[in-house]
């Protein structure tokens, strides 16, 4: 059975400019892959471009919504005309909503569905004819996809439903895919990455929104709440992104299928999976935090008496 081999490797990474791509990136050079960077924010995409550069590797950078079918597409072309095959697939660009669900106007859920599920959708519509077109020509050949979820793709905390539909949604069809790839090859494998809470900036996403996908009302009492819990989580996080790369790399070469950055937090799932089981109430991740269901229903009742 052979493997993966990363010198020479050709990697294709969305969201490149700054988190996980970034160190995806920076670790791929590190391992000898020549590069294909995409990114929405092109001054971000060019500073990774140059910190890849510097580390010798050969890389090139395309700006690109993944949301946009056509903007992803142009992206493989470029990619098999420079290079002819790809051997990693990182869909990983990813953006951040929050609030209660019923208050997330339709923009919200177009720009997030459309980043963390089309954009998801986009790549592999785009890139595995082209995987399994090399693995049928050469059986020396392997390649690896890698999705990016989140821990919010396994649990559901409140103030988060769009974000968390679009990463269940990921989980869904990362392991769909799983299955259809074993009916078809061995030579092609895919994982799922599930990041609980990481210093990545993904709490700023809105940053890079479209304006034609802004919202046109402020934001509610309860999106800026759950925008501070979020940020609060993110900026504290102990497990930085450069460590998350390392882990996702290991489970490329050990082909695992499920990539936790907090295993710990994997106890949500089980517990979560029991409910469904037992046909009880939803798992709520917050009812384990001493005291933040409490705070952050008195938050809400408090903007609830103001209006």
């Amino acid at each position: 059975m052979g493997g993966f081999v990363w010198k020479d490797s050709v990697a294709v990474i969305t969201g490149a400019g700054s988190g996980f791509g970034r160190e995806f990136a920076l670790l791929g050079a590190r391992r000898g892959l020549r590069l294909v960077l995409a990114d929405v924010q092109a001054d971000a995409l060019q500073a990774t471009l140059a910190d890849v550069a510097a580390l010798g590797a050969e890389a090139i950078a395309q700006t690109v919504d993944v949301a946009d079918a056509g903007e992803v597409d142009a992206l493989a072309a470029a990619t098999l005309q420079r290079y002819g095959r790809v051997h990693a697939l990182f869909n990983n660009a990813g953006v951040g909503s929050a609030g209660l669900i019923w208050e997330n106007s339709l923009r919200d859920w177009q720009w997030t569905l459309g980043v963390n599920l089309w954009g998801v959708i986009h790549g592999l519509r785009a890139f595995v004819p082209a995987m399994l077109d090399a693995a049928g020509a050469a059986p020396g050949y392997h390649a690896h996809i890698v999705n990016t979820a989140s821990m919010a793709g396994i649990v559901n905390p409140p103030l988060s439903g769009v974000y968390n539909v679009s990463k269940h949604a990921v989980v869904a069809l990362s392991e769909t895919l799983h299955h259809d790839l074993a009916l078809i090859t061995s030579q092609v494998h895919c994982s799922v990455l599930c990041p609980h809470y990481v210093p990545t900036g993904i709490h700023a996403s809105h940053r890079n929104r479209p304006a034609d996908l802004a919202n046109d009302a402020p934001a509610t009492r309860a999106q800026r709440v759950a925008q501070a819990l979020v940020e609060k989580a993110v900026t504290s996080g102990k497990v930085s992104a450069a460590e998350v790369a390392a882990m996702t790399f290991d489970a490329i070469e050990q082909r695992r299928f499920y990539i936790a950055s907090h295993p710990q937090a994997l106890v949500g799932a089980r517990i979560r999976a029991e409910r469904i089981v037992a046909q009880g109430d939803p798992y709520d991740p917050f009812a384990e935090r001493d005291g933040l269901r409490e705070s952050l229903r008195r938050e809400l009742e408090m903007g609830n008496r103001e209006s």
